[in-house]
């Protein structure tokens, strides 16, 4: 009892120092702004990328959702744990513990949206140059009139650029086709490319219909997507209030066995060690299942 109650006057501690010394400043904003530096700091480029995507679509949390998001992690964690071991300093183990996988829960969320981004881009990309092939019959053509109808953006709009830049140098569009379906793996992009290379090399003769087909089947693949996100978010709802229940169910035991009973299983060594393992392994469902959620959205 003695290490909580010293656990607790470091704290208090290092708080009362934080506000003498940046008592000009807001101490929960220094300590975000600190964090932050952190973050810019050590992350990896990936995620710069994705997040300064999310930051220009308006999608980027704000220090206080941030700040919230840490409170509940924390206050989450350390209330669950308590009933766990009704310990005091393995609860802000924990809490610490949860608040260090906040900035991987943005990441995920960040790739969710940049994700979102690139297909929706991709969408505009393949409907619009079908579009323009439609007029002028020339599938460079139909790229310069996507790429200056200000209607794609980075970074899809400078590989569209690259691609005509590509095509003018080598004088067939076979090595600009190949650049651009590496780049962006999706079904419809290949397929698209697939079919104006055909057409390029066996003429352009009666291609209004392979074209209708290839629009339409743009089309139900969109559709297919937006109906997946919206299933998908009703399921992540859903997983979370399982995920939840599954950390209270120590509660139940904790009835069926009384309290003073469970407080004296966790007296011994290996009941801690099962509990500890019950934590980990739901911890570790949970974070599955949010990477689940997040990630390969628009994927075919």
């Amino acid at each position: 009892m003695y290490i909580e109650e010293l656990f607790i006057i470091i704290v208090f501690v290092i708080a009362i120092y934080l506000y003498r010394n940046y008592k000009g400043e807001n101490v929960g904003k220094y300590v975000l702004n600190q964090l932050q530096g952190m973050y810019d700091k050590f992350a990896p480029y990936s995620f710069k990328v994705v997040r300064e995507k999310t930051k220009q679509l308006g999608q980027e949390y704000t220090p206080r959702q941030y700040a919230i998001q840490v409170a509940l992690f924390a206050s989450f964690a350390s209330i669950v744990t308590y009933l766990y071991f009704y310990n005091l300093i393995i609860s802000i183990m924990y809490a610490i513990i949860a608040i260090a996988f906040v900035p991987y829960i943005s990441y995920l969320r960040c790739k969710k949206v940049y994700s979102e981004f690139l297909f929706e881009q991709i969408q505009v990309y393949t409907s619009n140059v079908i579009m323009e092939f439609a007029t002028t019959q020339s599938f460079v053509k139909a790229l310069e009139g996507v790429a200056n109808s200000g209607i794609l953006e980075d970074p899809v709009l400078s590989d569209v650029k690259q691609m005509i830049n590509m095509s003018y140098d080598n004088g067939t569009i076979d090595e600009a086709l190949e650049y651009m379906s590496k780049l962006y793996p999706y079904y419809i992009v290949k397929n698209m490319h697939q079919l104006f290379l055909q057409i390029t090399k066996e003429g352009a003769q009666n291609s209004a219909d392979s074209l209708e087909n290839m629009q339409l089947d743009i089309d139900m693949l969109v559709e297919s997507v937006y109906r997946d996100r919206i299933e998908r978010a009703t399921f992540h709802k859903s997983f979370l209030q399982f995920g939840i229940m599954l950390y209270l169910l120590v509660m139940l035991v904790q009835y069926l066995v009384g309290r003073e009973t469970y407080l004296v299983l966790l007296q011994r060594w290996y009941i801690q060690f099962l509990m500890h393992g019950v934590l980990i392994v739901n911890s570790y469902f949970l974070l599955k299942g949010e990477r689940y959620y997040y990630e390969n959205v628009g994927a075919e």
